[in-house]
């Protein structure tokens, strides 16, 4: 029964409505008021108060001048999750200093002692788990929220929103205000562009993870719609929060900021219910680094959520979990990072048979036979472009056919490979190469300028990550224009002109 935080959430394309300049850097939580159905919706938030004196702030830290003791010692995340049954275990929490120095320092999770592979370094009970059984407090009704494709994710962060409000009255308090702490950052001090400005979205410019950001923002939107729905389905909400309609207590901005930090520390458990696979773990990320290349995973086993190391530490060292095959365009939606060692990066590639060619009909079965649809998906992969180059050569060759004595040929073949001439190739690595290098130019800076940028110490870490992974996408589809080129360079014949093709297969 492993897990990994690989999660996938998948929404229809709308508009990004970019939250206002005045509240985008500010996390999920640390917004709510404590005892107030209402929120306190001030454009400012101050990141140092006394607790006593501002009873409608959570998350606070004592004024060093008057020697109060300070709110972290008071309250401290391992410390309480040791005394409601965290069983001794091999790791502490450190911390590290934020880019921004308005916001607190984010913590992590480092071994206590020197660790080896196999070694169990933590393991957290159930009771110290929260999963979406748990929220609605009964299993069939979060298998029906989940089957009905309700977003297990929106379930998690009403719930945690309404544990805000009941302030240290709730068992999850500490947990809460480790959640504060981190603003929804990720690794590298980046919150997930979701919760970016216009202007740093701009950032992004030319890669169509904008696109998955705006398909992916309107899903929160509609999750929001849903949140009564979940509410008055929940029998546990309900009865706890029986004043306090979800629309009505929590505007759609708050919402958005709960279900970005908790999408950026919610693990995927394997061999489970459908009510416990997406759960929250005190001491599992975001306080745990994330690693393409890592592959140890949190584990649901008996009553707890064990993590196992997969590799040697140093007492004092930042342990890391894998965080599933992801590219880095969901790695930064998720979880606000980007691994330039990330083995499964890739870009897409879609292909399509033009309807208006008189056969389209023979090309589409012929497609279908051979494993490929009439609208084709291919995957390039990092370090794979050549292969990609390759796969996509078949599917654009039978675009290309317009005898229908050839069309014949192609039918009654068992394989992929269109016969072609000469005339033929040439257009359709022609194609190839005028696609990447459209591709390129969307993009607003080359590659020598995204390293020049990453070369510069006071880069802002939101254009630094969103540097990083143009960079990166923009290196995969130079490889592939390289590729292109190489096979160019090998037909026999340069000088033939490419063949027209009036039904040519379309690629974006």
């Amino acid at each position: 029964m492993e897990a990994s935080c690989s999660l996938q959430v998948y929404y229809q394309v709308s508009s990004l409505s970019p939250i206002p300049s005045s509240s985008r850097f500010l996390t999920s939580l640390s917004r709510i008021s404590i005892n107030s159905p209402k929120f306190n919706l001030t454009s400012s938030f101050k990141n140092r108060c006394s607790v006593s004196r501002s009873p409608d702030i959570l998350v606070a830290e004592s004024s060093e001048e008057n020697g109060s003791v300070s709110e972290e010692r008071e309250i401290d995340l391992k410390s309480w999750m040791h005394a409601n049954g965290l069983p001794p275990c091999k790791v502490i929490l450190k911390e590290r200093p934020s880019h921004n120095f308005s916001h607190k320092p984010i913590h992590y999770v480092a071994a206590s002692e020197d660790l080896q592979a196999g070694d169990v370094a933590f393991s957290v009970p159930n009771s110290l788990v929260v999963t979406l059984e748990k929220v609605l407090g009964n299993e069939t009704v979060a298998e029906l929220l989940a089957s009905n494709k309700l977003s297990e994710l929106a379930c998690l962060a009403l719930y945690l929103m309404y544990e805000k409000k009941q302030g240290k009255k709730s068992f999850w308090y500490p947990y809460i205000k480790e959640l504060d702490r981190q603003r929804g950052r990720g690794q590298l001090a980046v919150e997930s562009p979701l919760l970016w400005s216009e202007n740093e979205l701009s950032y992004l410019a030319g890669s169509p993870v904008l696109a998955d950001i705006e398909q992916r923002a309107e899903g929160i939107r509609k999750e929001y719609g849903e949140l009564d729905t979940v509410w008055f389905m929940a029998g546990s909400l309900f009865q706890q929060y029986p004043y306090d309609i979800p629309t009505e207590a929590f505007p759609f901005e708050i919402f958005k900021q709960a279900f970005v930090a908790v999408q950026s520390c919610v693990v995927h458990l394997q061999g489970v219910s459908l009510a416990r696979r997406f759960a929250l773990v005190p001491l599992g990320p975001p306080l745990l680094a994330y690693k393409s290349t890592c592959k140890a995973m949190l584990t649901a086993v008996d009553d707890a959520v064990q993590f196992v190391v997969d590799r040697p530490y140093k007492a004092g060292e930042p342990i890391v979990v894998w965080c599933g095959p992801q590219p880095n365009s969901k790695l930064l939606i998720n979880y606000g990072f980007v691994d330039e060692d990330n083995p499964y990066d890739r870009i897409v590639v879609e292909a399509a048979l033009n309807t208006d060619d008189p056969q389209y009909q023979e090309k589409r079965m012929v497609a279908q036979r051979n494993g490929k649809l009439s609208q084709q998906t291919f995957q390039v992969r990092v370090g794979k472009e050549k292969e990609a180059v390759a796969e996509m050569l078949p599917y654009l060759r039978l675009g290309y056919v317009s005898d229908p004595a050839d069309m014949h040929s192609v039918i009654t073949s068992q394989g992929p490979v269109c016969p072609v001439s000469s005339c033929t190739e040439r257009a359709v690595l022609d194609q190839l190469l005028d696609y990447f290098k459209e591709r390129l130019s969307y993009y607003p800076t080359t590659l020598v300028e995204d390293n020049y940028l990453l070369a510069d110490q006071d880069l802002s870490p939101r254009k630094r990550v969103a540097t990083q992974l143009v960079r990166m996408e923009k290196k995969i589809l130079q490889t592939c224009l390289q590729a292109t080129v190489d096979l160019i360079d090998q037909l026999p014949d340069h000088i033939v002109s490419p063949c027209p093709a009036p039904y040519a297969p379309s690629l974006k």
